[in-house]
């Protein structure tokens, strides 16, 4: 506590008699807290009240920062990684929807569409081969009733007068020259061309040849041909 002037001279006049005759001092008492120049105020409360009160603002800030950073330490909301989860989720399911009922349905229908087109051109060139077929058959059918139908041209008789020194065909021969003539008639209504040949040398008979060659091997192999019709008895001579 601090004491101020008159209270200071009132002490004094009260110790005269204690002072033994020496000076008086002129003093100040030193406040409780160094440093401290404010005077103790005269609110009548004590000053651990006081500096209780003068201390509150500064607890209520720290109390607020230790809020503060308790709401800073807080781990964070979730929320947004939910919501990305779900948000991915609905994507792939679309993705998939528009896969199984648009893309997939569309690729099936153009797989279809092709399989259907192939098919089409399959039978479309089948049928023509079909057509080209029939209408060939048609044609050799045709051809073989007109061959049928048709009379065969007569064929030619000739009768040979002079060696030739070719080789004949020889499918018959006979001693009379008229049924020589006779056979070579028959066979040029039937449309075979062939040559008497009269007799010379020391044989009699007149040979109807119905071919004749420049070779040996070539009339044989004519000759064996025609023995299917003409029978075994057919030979080749040269004359």
């Amino acid at each position: 506590m601090s004491f101020n002037k008159e209270d200071e001279e009132k002490k004094n006049s009260g110790q005269s008699e204690d002072d033994f005759g020496l000076p008086d001092l002129d003093y100040k008492p030193l406040d409780k807290l160094e440093g401290n120049t404010e005077e103790q105020p005269k609110s009548g409360m004590s000053p651990l009240m006081e500096e209780f009160l003068d201390s509150a603002p500064s607890q209520k800030e720290t109390i607020r920062e230790e809020v503060k950073f308790q709401a800073e330490e807080e781990p964070k909301s979730k929320a947004p990684i939910f919501i990305a989860l779900i948000i991915v989720v609905v994507v792939l399911a679309a993705g998939f929807l528009v896969w199984k009922y648009v893309i997939v349905p569309s690729n099936e229908k153009a797989r279809q569409e092709q399989l259907a087109k192939e098919k089409a051109l399959k039978a479309k060139e089948e049928e023509a081969r079909l057509a080209k077929q029939r209408e060939e058959e048609e044609r050799q059918r045709l051809a073989a009733e007109e061959a049928a139908n048709a009379k065969p041209a007569e064929g030619a008789i000739e009768v040979l007068e002079n060696p030739t020194k070719r080789y004949y065909v020889v499918i018959t021969s006979a001693v009379d020259a008229d049924l020589t003539m006779d056979y070579a008639k028959k066979l040029s209504v039937k449309g075979v061309s062939s040559k008497i040949i009269p007799p010379f040398g020391k044989w009699k008979f007149n040979r109807l040849a119905i071919a004749d060659f420049d070779n040996f091997q070539a009339a044989q192999t004519q000759a064996d041909a025609a023995k299917a019709e003409y029978g075994d008895a057919v030979w080749v001579i040269r004359y």
